[in-house]
């Protein structure tokens, strides 16, 4: 099934009477317009607009085309999670890798979506970490925090074999439960949310046990140098599933000051040492922060999101899967520079939707 078979699926909250545009036609329009480097949805009107009629066609519209305040009322009437959910799926079947999939959850605040409270619309999203695509995304309400709605996001996944990482917000007994559960294992950090867990952990016998991996890197004006021991745990020190306890440090030195700091963190894992060697888990906890460097902030430089002021009704939410779907089939093609890729779709208007006819 291609991409736009799967917007064609999602439920129109129109009623049918004096509908002149199909839903599909509509967002068809506003994901081609954002991969050509839509920021708003002001330029997506204005891209449909300035669409000659032989795109038009091939994107469902008739002889007449959508103004710029009938996409927006659709946009903001969608129901969002539906959304995610009909995209997710697709991503999913589209996205292979070999080994292991390891999917990075985590949390950012659209900071520019405030509403009269002056509350942020908060998004949980899930990435994976070998190819840098999108695959879940769920809206944070206000009432609640991430913790159950990660649960909710897994459960719309097959997380069989995956492996899980999250910040130490979600180290609690019942995610590591319902992911173990599932089939799935875990990668979580342990911080002073779980206090007794990271107590535990800190007096463990760590001077007696090898160096597992070592890296050195430079960049951003300091070096660092990663260590980090795996121990395996018989008892499981109380924690659903536990097998692993992981005790990294990180030294930095200021390349022009020369000043030296250090920090250490510890986590813990389902997996057992024959499943993963400490250089891959090593590479998997630092490779969870990436989803800031390729994800968050791809969306805040190169689609401006942060200021964007998209505010009513699913408005935020489907702008955001707009872009995280952008994103996810530019990599998908080989653009690993995501503004590049926009640039190239932004020269021809049929460019964008050969691509979604590709897919």
């Amino acid at each position: 099934m291609s991409l736009l078979e799967v917007l064609g699926e999602v439920v129109d909250p129109r009623a049918r009477r004096g509908v002149r545009y199909s839903a599909r036609a509509i967002l068809a329009a506003a994901l081609a317009a954002v991969l050509a480097g839509a920021r708003s949805l002001t330029a997506i009107g204005q891209w449909v607009a300035e669409a000659p009629a032989t795109v038009l066609t091939e994107l469902g519209f008739g002889g007449s085309v959508p103004v710029e305040s009938t996409i927006r009322r659709f946009l903001q009437a969608l129901d969002p999670d539906a959304l995610d959910s009909a995209i997710e799926a697709w991503m999913w079947r589209r996205t292979v890798v070999p080994g292991r999939r390891v999917v990075s959850f985590d949390g950012k605040s659209l900071r520019g979506s405030r509403d009269a409270a002056g509350r942020a619309r908060h998004l949980l999203s899930g990435v994976c970490q070998q190819l840098g695509v999108i695959l879940g995304q769920v809206d944070v309400d206000g009432k609640t925090n991430e913790i159950p709605l990660l649960r909710e996001l897994l459960a719309r996944i097959d997380i069989d074999g995956m492996l899980i990482t999250a910040d130490a917000m979600h180290t609690n007994r019942d995610t590591a439960t319902y992911i173990t559960e599932l089939g799935g294992h875990y990668l979580l950090t342990v911080k002073d949310n779980q206090p007794k867990l990271r107590k535990t952990l800190k007096k463990l016998p760590w001077h007696s046990i090898r160096t597992g991996d070592r890296t050195r890197s430079r960049g951003h004006g300091r070096h660092e140098t990663r260590t980090l021991k795996a121990l395996r745990i018989d008892g499981g020190l109380g924690f659903p599933s536990a097998r692993l306890a992981l005790k990294i440090t990180r030294r930095r030195v200021d390349a022009r000051t020369r000043k030296f700091a250090s920090a250490t963190v510890y986590a813990i894992t389902s997996l057992s040492a024959d499943e993963a060697t400490p250089r891959q888990l090593a590479a998997w906890l630092q490779g969870h922060w990436h989803i800031e460097n390729r994800v968050h902030c791809v969306r805040d430089v190169t689609f401006d999101e942060d200021r964007s002021r998209v505010r009513t009704g699913a408005g935020p939410q489907v702008m955001a899967t707009l872009r995280n779907t952008a994103i996810g089939l530019l990599r998908l093609h080989g653009h690993h520079n995501i503004a590049c890729g926009l640039r190239y779709y932004s020269y021809q208007h049929k460019r964008p939707l050969e691509l979604l006819k590709i897919c």
